[in-house]
């Protein structure tokens, strides 16, 4: 988990003093926005007192391909800002950067053709050629002078799945105008509360000097570290790494009770050390050693199960948390699991050596047995230590069982749509091979009729992001002007935002979707027939009203024109479906038939022209259609063989995201936990039983029944799991608001999940406290009676 989080949150950024940069935003009445644009950014820059740099930057383009020596590669291409990396701090290893020794402004360039490449990039795409200075390197089919390569593990945007190139922003007019994402470098000794207050004045002026009434008056500072990981990511970091301490912990208790024991069956022979001239010290390093000893041992095989617990989970971890990180244990860590392995042999050694050097000579040296082991004291010790154990067990189980009911709750939403048999197949589209091309009837439709005449195959569709995927569909405003058409529409004050989604006509046999009214697309609907549209009922309920029937707005139109300035009609309601995530009600949607948008609707570029996921139903498994599938795309175009699939069942299991890892780290942690409190309940009593063989024998001679015996023994269990299960709900209570943003269909203190925790603690508990009071039930009197 050190190594998780140390990878997410806690690894410092490649840049220099990367604690004074900072990520600006403007709030909007719907969630910040992404920046600024650089006519904003150049008066928080002149005006303001507390920035040193400011830079900007924009991603066009998810995927970009770039020609290399021997292939093409896949590649991130964010387009950045000439003083970008001066900002950063950083320099590349070859080269020079964008910037300009003499420009007068500040993002100034004349490189409008360069290309500064990452040292991934260089090594994998041109072997690393110190010759690469120079060269011309086409990106998307354009072509660009290689100017400088950056240092080894450097990225920007932090956390890039794939290697990077940059290329430079040339400010015309039209860029002027547009929105970028903003990076600044705070002055020395300035802290972020004061930049931020200072830029909220700056703000504000800004605001009264446009007149507009609805110009934000300030903005939304954070530091870029922070800005990188989402906070309920961080959250489930943050709770994870929680619960691994509260394991290490019992883990630590739980050696300390097993460790006091052996101290304690070792006090004649200590007693002896100690008459022979032993100093205490003596004694107390020699236990502190042997404790060290076991802890190194720890270390040989917990190293191991590291590196092996890494390379399973790292999937599945980048996958949920949705943040790229390679989870590879460094010299920190390494050093981290060293200190730790020390900490807790010192510290489990350490009260059992106290007892040990303390411990008095002459009574230890004239009892011969166990009898005289264990002081009163010592045992409530080992008794406290115990219910510690099942407090921070029962803790964990019962977080465990609330996300386990979570995820239960999840698994039973109605999604809308089906997920068996559809493989998924997130395509990275070349669009620069198709410039003034229709990719629809140049690339979707014969691609999409060459996966159907696959065998095995029942249906394929073309989507620019299918429900539940990472991958979120384009997001448009219809203002109050717009929705004038429609009375109820009318009277809203505020704009209605839209999902919009372009799909294939096949889509509905492939996803098997629920209609409402009317029809879906067919084959009919194509570029020359009337612009058609789908709807779901949320958008039914936002834009005409909740007292509307969906069948009576068959027919409406709205104002949406992405073919000649018509306007679309409805022609189908859709049932709600699940779209972002499994817990989010339906927002408002509307999609749109793939082959009714050309190159000339304001739509094409948003959609056709920068990614699209193929949807495919089949009969066969997944394993043997994908290479089927991977040489239909090589044939359509070289770049697609790069890629991903997946099946709908895996996008929708990704989905649950950090609920889910969360969930299975807990459980994870929770059985490990039970499992050591429940170890060292039984260590207690058996070395109890061991230690009162005598005055058991002594009862069961007297005439105690042995099933007294065994009451006795789950008697003092008893008392233990009682104390340490009333610690735990008291732990619990507290603990369960860190899993609120967690929790879905349950709630934080859900009284059925405590219970069914309880009783499997208690279960557990008294079920190992059974072998030891069956142990003392089937004591011999006579040999009870000899063992003085």
């Amino acid at each position: 988990m050190f190594t998780v989080v140390d990878s997410v949150l806690l690894r410092p950024l490649p840049y220099n003093q990367p604690s004074q940069l900072v990520e600006i935003k403007q709030p909007g009445k719907y969630g910040p926005s992404w920046g600024a644009t650089f006519l904003q950014l150049e008066e928080w820059r002149e005006r303001s007192h507390t920035l040193a740099s400011i830079a900007f930057h924009i991603w066009d383009k998810p995927i970009c391909f770039l020609d290399g020596d021997s292939s093409s590669l896949e590649v991130n291409a964010p387009r950045i800002s000439a003083n970008l990396f001066s900002t950063l701090g950083v320099r590349p290893r070859l080269g020079r950067d964008f910037i300009r020794l003499n420009a007068v402004d500040f993002a100034e360039t004349s490189d409008t053709k360069t290309i500064l490449l990452s040292d991934s990039v260089w090594r994998d795409g041109f072997g690393a050629r110190t010759d690469i200075l120079g060269k011309i390197v086409k990106l998307n089919g354009d072509s660009y002078t290689v100017i400088g390569v950056m240092p080894r593990g450097f990225q920007f945007p932090f956390n890039s799945e794939k290697p990077q190139v940059w290329t430079p922003i040339v400010l015309d007019a039209a860029a002027k105008t547009r929105e970028y994402r903003v990076i600044a470098r705070l002055k020395d000794d300035v802290r972020i509360d004061a930049a931020r207050a200072d830029l909220d004045v700056v703000q504000e002026r800004m605001a009264q000097e446009s007149g507009k009434p609805d110009a934000p008056r300030s903005v939304l500072l954070q530091k870029y570290g922070d800005s990188i990981v989402e906070g309920n990511v961080r959250t489930a970091l943050l709770v994870l790494l929680a619960a691994s301490v509260m394991l290490w912990l019992m883990a630590c208790v739980n050696v300390t009770g097993l460790l006091l024991a052996r101290a304690t069956t070792r006090q004649r022979e200590i007693a002896v050390r100690s008459a022979l001239g032993a100093s205490r010290w003596r004694v107390m390093r020699q236990l502190l050693v042997e404790g060290l000893v076991l802890s190194g041992a720890a270390v040989l095989v917990g190293l191991a199960l590291v590196l092996a617990a890494l390379k399973l989970f790292e999937h599945e971890l980048t996958a949920k948390l949705g943040s790229y990180v390679v989870m590879k244990p460094d010299w920190r860590v390494t050093s981290a699991l060293f200190g730790l392995s020390i900490l807790s042999g010192v510290g489990s050694s350490l009260w059992p050596a106290l007892v040990a050097a303390k411990t008095s000579i002459e009574p230890a040296l004239r009892h011969s047995g166990l009898s005289g082991g264990m002081t009163k004291t010592q045992h409530r010790m080992r008794a406290s230590l115990v219910a510690a154990e099942i407090a921070m067990s029962l803790t964990l189980l019962i977080a465990c069982g609330l996300l386990l009911r979570t995820i239960y709750e999840l698994r039973h939403v109605s999604l809308g749509f089906r997920t068996d048999h559809v493989i998924v197949v997130d395509m990275a589209i070349p669009a620069y091979k198709f410039d003034e091309k229709n990719m629809t009837t140049e690339l979707y439709e014969p691609l999409a009729e060459r996966v159907e005449h696959l065998p095995g195959v029942q249906a394929a569709a073309l989507i620019n992001g299918v429900p539940l995927a990472k991958k979120l569909p384009m997001l448009f405003s219809m203002s109050p002007q717009d929705l004038a058409r429609n009375a109820k529409a009318a009277r809203r004050e505020e704009d209605l935002y839209v999902q919009f989604r372009a799909v294939g006509p096949e889509l509905d046999r492939v996803l098997g979707f629920r209609m409402l009214r009317g029809r879906f697309f067919n084959q009919r609907d194509t570029p020359g027939s009337e612009p058609v549209i789908v709807v779901n009922r949320a958008f039914v309920r936002a834009y005409f009203g909740n007292d509307r029937d969906p069948g009576e707005i068959l027919g409406e139109e709205l104002p949406l024109s992405y073919q000649n300035d018509k306007p679309a009609r409805i022609v189908g309601v859709l049932d709600d479906q699940r779209q972002a995530s499994v817990p989010e009600e339906s927002k408002p949607e509307i999609e749109v038939c793939l082959p009714q948008i050309t190159p000339e609707s304001g739509f094409y570029g948003a959609t056709e022209g920068s990614s699209m996921t193929l949807a495919v139903r089949t009969e066969r498994s997944p394993s043997a259609l994908i290479p089927e599938l991977r040489e239909v795309l090589r044939e359509a175009s070289p770049e697609l063989v790069g890629s991903s699939f997946s099946t709908m069942d895996q996008v929708v299991e990704d989905s649950y995201g950090d609920q889910r890892i969360a969930e299975r780290l807990l459980e994870i942690f929770a059985g490990s936990g039970l499992l050591v409190c429940v170890a060292g309940l039984y260590a207690l009593l058996a070395y109890m039983v061991t230690e009162r063989t005598q005055e058991l024998g002594v009862r069961i001679a007297l005439g105690a029944l042995r099933e007294q015996v065994i009451w006795l023994v789950l008697g003092q269990a008893g008392r233990m799991l009682l104390t340490g299960c009333a610690i735990g709900l008291v732990l619990s209570y507290f603990s369960g608001r860190l899993l609120v943003s967690f929790l879905y269909g349950v709630r934080m203190h859900d009284a059925w999940t405590t219970l069914a925790a309880s009783v499997v603690l208690m279960s557990a508990g008294l079920a190992a406290a059974y072998i030891p009071a069956k142990r003392a039930a089937s004591i011999d009197p006579m040999e009870a009676l000899r063992t003085e």
